[in-house]
């Protein structure tokens, strides 16, 4: 008598996976914002430091690189730490959300909602 409602059953579950997926999603959202990852140039002439989202929290310059002839240079070091520590969040925040994926059933490659 009510064989037709057998799929809103699987409907319900699929919502309930829905709501639990976007709960991790944004379980997982605060979790990158505590994530912190460092980059480097210059041999660690200039260290750079930011969360797993790629906001810079931390830049650290070697004093012994400060010289007027050596403005470029400076400059230089300082935009690669950020390049560097801005490509490791990105790796970070991927690897979560790969980690995340595979938690769910779903490949780690998959490009989930929200990154």
């Amino acid at each position: 008598m009510l064989k037709g409602l057998g799929g809103l059953g699987d409907m319900g579950k699929m919502m309930k996976a829905a709501q639990e997926m976007q709960g991790k999603m944004e379980a997982l959202q605060s979790e990158l914002d505590s994530i912190i990852v460092e980059g480097e140039s210059g041999a660690g002439l200039v260290k750079a430091k930011a969360n797993a989202k790629g906001v810079l929290t931390a830049l650290t310059i070697d004093p012994s690189i400060f010289s007027a002839e050596d403005k470029e240079i400076v400059e230089d070091l300082i935009l690669a730490a950020i390049k560097d520590v801005q490509s490791r969040a990105q790796a970070r925040s991927k690897a979560e959300m790969g980690k995340l994926a595979q938690s769910m059933g779903l490949p780690a490659d998959m490009n989930l909602p929200g990154m």
